[in-house]
Order: structure tokens, then C-alpha cells, then sequence
């Protein structure tokens, strides 16, 4: 068996919520949650061969959330022993006596908490026996990749090999009682590639809850060493309107602007663009998006959210048309609504492939802008204004011509949304979003 590096198993963790519950309640607490965690994490940075950095981190804590009627305290703590977390307890329900009343306030609806039959294993726990002499060599191997390629790869921003395990447990007076152990583990690379006085970056990882699921650390450096030549060389265009290609690893972030956007946050704040969208197209007809959470392995599977609330598959888009937002508890008391159990974010959102890959993407293209990185924050959720700096490359007839950079792409989500007109099947999977590369009909890029 893999070697298990918590301090705490699953009952130790399981007492410590009851305890800390059953003080919760007798110090004067109508209701009260609470959770208890621990984790483990290894990662291991070599640059240019040399070693430049081991790292170990372990930590633990218990969290706690109190109700004194419509009145809420919360205090945490990282010793788990018995006096910090009395007293822990104790600060909880006095910040509890002097905050607000909110109506909004409380645990989760109790038919929609996790019972027995909700849970069950997603097998999300392979833990890594991953010496440092190991992550080192492997670390090596994947920048060695790199400047085997070309003579111009010729400086290393670090490959690094990272390994982490946790586990948690959590519970409430209302009866839930759950949690799991899980692991993700990740390999990357970042490279400078130069010819002259001109130099460029670019980088690829791989990440995983097993590491057999990982990409080969030869074939990341490679590929990250490609990256980077391929940008040397790059130009600056002209101002235009044209289209735009998003490659997948920046699709998945339009994908999240959409969730941030119909989260309950933003919603009962009124403060997103999409704001009373519900039933209404809000991307274009060929755009699908599904919420499985169950997915074994997955990178945000969970049988329940935050608050406990039973996570269910769903569809979030159908054909445009918004099916349903994301919610936890609190979000959705204050809108009217109920809780889709998203209290911590989504999981595992897939966005329903195309029939092209990349190259076909390039082709129904034409002309326009693939892009490759993004620069800056430049997203108003309030109005959906988008405007980022951009690197990428200037495509003709389907065919890729000659790298660019230095230029700012800009339009409005509502609209980028609707003017989606190809899906690409180059699917990537690296975190809760699942999609292939985006092809938006028109879009404003700013240059010299």
C-alpha cells in the first residue's frame, strides 16, 4: 500500500467535530457546523539541473460555524488539541452574540443534506510514495527534455514535481456527518527561450489525483520547450476586429468568468452581468454545459458541497439556454431559491465538446487571432467588459503564420458568449472545468 502520511485517521477526526458540536451546543448554540482537517504536501523545484528548492508542508485545523438564532460566529484553530479547541468553541459563540441578525442564516435545508445513500467512494485518493531523490530526477528528466531540443533554450524559470494528500471531516447538529481523503499531484515546466537579444517564455503541466493519470515529464518539457521556441520571432499587428481562438487552457477561464457571473454571490449582490438570466439564451445555440460531480478521479468531484448539501449531476446550459446557477445555502435563501449544492464552487463543469480539433479549429478560423497566453485582470463581472492583454499567433487560410505580441483583445462577455461558433474536441482537464478551445466570430484586437 501507499504509504498514508496523515497523523490522524478518520475517527480521530470524526470525534474532534462531536466534541467540538456537543461544546457548541452547551455553551448556547441553537445549531452549529463544524470541520476538521489535516494535510501533507511535498514539492521539489530544479532549475537548470541544480536543485533550488525542497519543500514539506503539513498542516491541520478545525474550523467552526455557530447559530445563536439568525446570529452567526466563527473561529478556527490549527492545535487540535482539547484547550484549543474549547477554546475555540468558546470564540466562535461570542462573536456570535454580537454580530447581525441575517435572515439567511443557518444550516442547510435538512432534505437536501447528504444522507448514507448520497455518499460514496470516488476514488480520488492515490497517494504518492515520491521520495525527494525521485522528484528530483524526474524533475531533471522533464527540463532536460527541453534544452535537448535547440540550442536556443537556453535559461529555465524551474521544473517542479509536487505531491499532496489531505483529509476532513465534517459535521452539524442537524445530523450530517461526512468527508473523504483525497490527493493531487502535478508536474511542470516553465522555459526562456532566446535568439539574440530577443527572448520568450512559455511553460506546460500536467496535474492529477493519481499519478499514473500524469503526462510524462519528457513529453511536458518537450512540449513546454516548443512553446517557447515557437514565440520567438513574435510581431505586433495592426488594430482590427477579427476573430479570436481561444486555446483550451484559456477557454476554461471564459468558462469561469460564466460561473462567477451566475454564482449566488454576484447575483444577490447584483453585482454580474448575467443577473436575472435564468431560462434566458445566454450563449450561443451550440454551447452545452453539464455539472458532473461523481466523476471518479475528478478534479472537484465530491458527493457534497460546504454547507453538506447532496451534489447532484445537472444540466447548467442546454442549447444557450441557462438551466440553473450556482448556489449554496446562504446564496440561495437570499435569492428565494434553493441551494444547488455549490457551496465552495463548482464541480467538474464540462462543456460539451465539438467536432473539430485544433487544426480544424485554425481551418474554420480563416483569418484571425489564435491566443496562447493572457495578461492581466482586465474583467468587469458588472458590466462584462473584457479587455486582457494577449499573446498568441496571426493565422491566414487556416495555417498558422508568424507569432504576435503586445496587443489587447477586448469585447463584452455577454456578447463573446453569444458569438461562440466553434467548440474544439481537444478537450483539457487541469482543474473543476472541463473544455476544448473556443472560436469567438469577432472580436476587437487592439495593436500598433
Amino acid at each position: 500500500m501507499p504509504q498514508v502520511r496523515f497523523s490522524f485517521d478518520a475517527d480521530t477526526l470524526r470525534s474532534l467535530v462531536a466534541d467540538a458540536l456537543a461544546r457548541a451546543k452547551a455553551r448556547g448554540a441553537d445549531d452549529a457546523e463544524a470541520e476538521a482537517s489535516e494535510g501533507f504536501g511535498q514539492t521539489v523545484t530544479v532549475r537548470k539541473g541544480t536543485v533550488e528548492t525542497i519543500e514539506h508542508s503539513r498542516d491541520k485545523g478545525l474550523g467552526l460555524t455557530v447559530f445563536i438564532g439568525k446570529q452567526k460566529g466563527y473561529a478556527s484553530t490549527s492545535d487540535l488539541a482539547r484547550k484549543a479547541i474549547e477554546d475555540t468553541v468558546d470564540a466562535a459563540v461570542s462573536i456570535a452574540r454580537f454580530t447581525a441578525s441575517d435572515d439567511a442564516n443557518g444550516l442547510a435545508d435538512p432534505e437536501l443534506v447528504a444522507g448514507a445513500s448520497d455518499i460514496r467512494d470516488l476514488d480520488l485518493f492515490h497517494p504518492w510514495d515520491l521520495s525527494v531523490e525521485r522528484a528530483i530526477a524526474l524533475a531533471r528528466r522533464c527540463e532536460a527534455a527541453a534544452f535537448r531540443l535547440d540550442r536556443r533554450i537556453t535559461n529555465s524559470e524551474g521544473a517542479t514535481v509536487s505531491t499532496q494528500q489531505s483529509q476532513f471531516v465534517a459535521g452539524s447538529t442537524g445530523g450530517f456527518v461526512g468527508g473523504f481523503a483525497s490527493t493531487r499531484h502535478a508536474i511542470s515546466l516553465s522555459v526562456i527561450a532566446q535568439e539574440g537579444e530577443a527572448m520568450q517564455r512559455d511553460d506546460w503541466y500536467s496535474t492529477a489525483r493519481a499519478p499514473r493519470d500524469l503526462a510524462r515529464p519528457d513529453a511536458i518539457g518537450d512540449y513546454a520547450g516548443r512553446r517557447a521556441l515557437a514565440r520567438l520571432r513574435s510581431r505586433k499587428i495592426t488594430t482590427r476586429e477579427a476573430p479570436v481562438l481561444f486555446e483550451a487552457p484559456l477557454a476554461s477561464g471564459l468558462l469561469g468568468s460564466f460561473v462567477a457571473a451566475v454564482s449566488g454571490g454576484s447575483l444577490y449582490r447584483k453585482a454580474s452581468f448575467l443577473l436575472d438570466s435564468l431560462g434566458t439564451e445566454v450563449f450561443s445555440p451550440i454551447v452545452n454545459v453539464r455539472e458532473e460531480p461523481h466523476l471518479p478521479r475528478g478534479l472537484a468531484s465530491a458527493c457534497f458541497d460546504d454547507d453538506g448539501v447532496a451534489t447532484r449531476p445537472r444540466e447548467v446550459v442546454r442549447d444557450g439556454v441557462l438551466q440553473g446557477y450556482f448556489l449554496g445555502t446562504y446564496s440561495s435563501r437570499k435569492l428565494g431559491m434553493r441551494s444547488t449544492g455549490n457551496s465552495g464552487g463548482n464541480h467538474n463543469l464540462i462543456l460539451a465538446p465539438g467536432d473539430q480539433d485544433l487544426p480544424g479549429l485554425l481551418q474554420a478560423m480563416g483569418t484571425g487571432l489564435f491566443v496562447t497566453e493572457l495578461l492581466g485582470q482586465g474583467v468587469n463581472m458588472v458590466t462584462g467588459d473584457y479587455s486582457r492583454g494577449a499573446c498568441g499567433y496571426w493565422v491566414e487560410r487556416g495555417e498558422i503564420q508568424y507569432p504576435v505580441e503586445e496587443i489587447t483583445i477586448a469585447g463584452n462577455l455577454r456578447d463573446m458568449f453569444k458569438r461562440i461558433v466553434a467548440i474544439g474536441n481537444d478537450v483539457l482537464v487541469r482543474g473543476s472545468r472541463q473544455c476544448g478551445s473556443i472560436l469567438i466570430d469577432r472580436m476587437t484586437i487592439a495593436g500598433d
